[in-house]
């Protein structure tokens, strides 16, 4: 039973630390201009569609992996990973260098590719994140913690193996088309091994609370869900509803509301940090040409390292002052330790650091030095949102249909961070003189003053989703 838990551990592990070969494009885009002849429009289109690929297909996986499991999850995502990037390595190998040849027909192609690798990236992720979430059942904030935070370091992970690896050592430049066919290669093995090994022991898959043939039938179907801590009867758990039910819940949009202020504030933020630092003076009279860009660097690591460390510590602090409530026939709604707060804490706590975060950004900042505190606070915000969000969806939905009702949550920030950052845009193009680059508070000073009333609304909605759901949370 052990080496079996070992071996799904190490093979979550693995996935999560592959699956962010879409966070690479800016290693590839040199090389695809120069071998491909690509434009910028043509290149921030196919990085986009890798992006949005991840979005649309949310509630679709959600629902494959609540019905079948993660084992074909885990499959699909090895077909669509070795497929996306073992054609893109195809496409590459096959054009002769600095060929002339026009690049509409293969950006067109790199473009489906690409979209096919973030499908690939949101079946992996639903796979890895939901399979740990259902076998720690007690532990469901921690295990989903732990799982995405190992997913965030993905890029990282992938880069220094693309530096080590496949870069010459002279002069640093990536072989684009080997990095590929080794993302192709390593995504495809993990993945294929999580449909073997994605699996709860057959141990866990018995329901304690009823006899009948129809709902044996029903826990051997959804065996995933069944932890033998736990054993929730879940045809007797009132939370299972079908999806159209779900959707009539006006707490579900109250819910998704407050991720649409959260997460779109906090994703406009990671997506310009480094405009905005640039756009400040340094607090040195003198410096280098570059000081910006490092500064910019910077701001971008303080941002990973903070939300990095939120999703480790929330989860486990969340897991021990909130423990997930399970439904177990005839006692009712439970926890497995006592419950000490409210989960709704945890948002609340998320909404009121980031209107301070943007505070500060109305009134206490001066200079690009002074950014890092809007790092700090964005990274916490954004981590513990999303570690504590499976545990709310769990309390309040039910464990069953987990990973449907988190994909349709999901779509909060495919909504909200497009809203964000055209107001960051608009804003900025208002302020900046053909030709030149925006400089100056100006530049974003009234985005952070709309970005802190909508954080003060999220905090708000907090307060209206604690009273609902007291008791349950």
């Amino acid at each position: 039973m052990f080496s079996l838990v070992a071996l799904k551990c190490t093979t979550i592990l693995c996935m999560s630390l592959c699956a962010g070969g879409i966070f690479l494009f800016p290693l590839l885009a040199p090389g695809l201009i120069e071998h491909l002849h690509l434009t910028q429009p043509q290149l921030s289109t196919i990085a986009l569609a890798g992006m949005a690929g991840q979005y649309p297909f949310s509630f679709v996986v959600g629902w494959l992996f609540d019905r079948y499991g993660p084992q074909l999850c885990s499959f699909l995502a090895a077909v669509m990973f070795s497929a996306a990037f073992g054609l893109s390595a195809s496409e590459l190998s096959s054009t002769p260098g600095h060929s002339e040849r026009p690049g509409a027909a293969v950006a067109w192609r790199l473009t489906i590719y690409f979209a096919m690798a973030g499908l690939g990236t949101v079946l992996s992720y639903f796979a890895f994140v939901f399979s740990a979430t259902k076998t720690f059942t007690r532990y469901l904030t921690i295990a989903s913690g732990v799982t995405m935070a190992l997913f965030g370091l993905s890029p990282l992970f992938l880069s220094y193996i693309a530096s080590k690896f496949f870069s010459d050592s002279s002069t640093g430049v990536l072989n684009i088309s080997q990095f590929l066919q080794f993302l192709a290669m390593s995504t495809g093995v993990v993945n294929l091994a999580g449909a073997f090994t994605l699996v709860i022991p057959s141990s866990a898959t018995t329901s304690s609370t009823s006899n009948s043939s129809a709902t044996n039938n029903d826990a051997n179907e959804q065996s995933p869900l069944i932890n033998r801590e736990t054993a929730p009867d879940c045809m007797q758990d009132p939370r299972d509803n079908s999806t159209l039910e779900f959707l009539r819940d006006p707490y579900f949009w109250i819910l998704a509301f407050y991720m649409v202020m959260i997460l779109g504030a906090c994703e406009m933020i990671i997506s310009n940090v480094g405009t905005i630092v640039i756009s400040l003076p340094s607090q040195f009279i003198q410096t280098l040409t570059s000081e910006g860009e490092q500064v910019a660097s910077l701001q971008v690591k303080i941002l990973s390292v903070s939300n990095t460390l939120s999703r480790l510590l929330v989860g486990p602090v969340a897991d021990f002052v909130s423990p997930v409530f399970s439904y177990q026939h005839p006692e009712g709604f439970t926890t497995v330790t006592k419950h000490r707060m409210s989960r709704m804490v945890f948002l609340s706590g998320s909404a009121s650091l980031l209107a301070i975060t943007c505070a500060w950004m109305v009134f206490g900042v001066q200079t690009r030095h002074d950014v890092w505190l809007l790092s700090v606070g964005t990274g916490i915000t954004y981590g513990a949102v999303w570690t504590v969000l499976p545990g709310v969806t769990c309390s309040v939905w039910g464990i069953r249909n987990l990973a449907r009702n988190f994909g349709l949550i999901a779509y909060s920030p495919f909504v909200g961070t497009p809203i964000f950052s055209y107001v960051y845009a608009l804003i900025v193009a208002r302020h900046t003189l053909q030709g030149m680059t925006c400089k100056g508070r100006i530049c974003w000073e009234s985005t952070f003053i709309f970005s802190l009333g909508t954080s003060l609304a999220a905090l708000a909605i907090t307060a209206i989703l604690w009273r609902k759901w007291s008791g349950r949370m």
